[in-house]
């Protein structure tokens, strides 16, 4: 038999045989032990960092939702984000900033409407909020569009809004925002901040006791 034919099947074996070993170890062993310690070390974050309500999934830690009634605390806002023929704010089919630099007439012309809003639904009878008391993430959407959380200077100016509208007193209120407020990573890393979803999901358990 030629000998160059009898190297090339050798070369041939050898590549398949090759092949079928780092596809059972790389597509099959190593993403069933990956998941396997995923499932057995982060089993929440693993499975999507899931909120539960009443048994139910009503979303995700790591994803903000629009559409609360003013019952409830607000998220960030989401000018101009995911909007085209096909999407809406926060319709979760894509996500990404604005891309408007600082000084965009029209992101300062949603920043301005946008303070209005803010001062204007959360101003209550004894309890008036001032422009200068509006923090930054009340009135400019996150670099994802996408962010759950807020900053505790957003939800406490927020508390009196929800208590009167709730029936709930004020202290009770800003209790609830301060159980819910979470320190910077590892003590350094980021800035305090307030879980929307969780925040509000309390807030819904709170009322239905009282």
């Amino acid at each position: 038999m030629n000998n160059s034919f009898v190297n090339t099947a050798r070369l041939l074996g050898a590549g398949l045989r090759a092949l079928l070993v780092l596809t059972v170890l790389t597509g099959i062993i190593y993403p069933l032990a990956v998941t396997g310690v995923a499932q057995a070390l982060f089993n929440d974050k693993a499975n999507g960092s899931e909120i539960k309500a009443d048994g139910k999934v009503v979303g995700s830690s790591l994803i903000g939702q629009q559409g609360y009634s003013l019952d409830y605390f607000q998220p960030r806002p989401a000018n101009g984000l995911g909007e085209n023929s096909v999407n809406t704010q926060y319709s979760l089919i894509l996500s990404g900033a604005t891309n408007r630099s600082g000084d965009n007439s029209e992101l300062l012309q949603w920043v301005k409407e946008a303070k209005a809003k803010v001062v204007k639904e959360n101003s209550t009878g004894d309890y008036t909020v001032r422009p200068s008391d509006v923090p930054a993430d009340a009135v400019t959407s996150s670099g994802s569009g996408l962010d759950p959380n807020i900053s505790p200077a957003y939800a406490d100016l927020q508390v009196h809004r929800v208590a009167e509208k709730n029936g709930l007193p004020v202290a009770e209120v800003e209790k609830l925002v301060d159980r819910h407020t979470e320190g910077r990573t590892l003590g350094f890393i980021g800035e305090p901040r307030v879980n929307v979803l969780e925040l509000n999901i309390a807030l819904k358990e709170l009322v239905a006791k009282s």
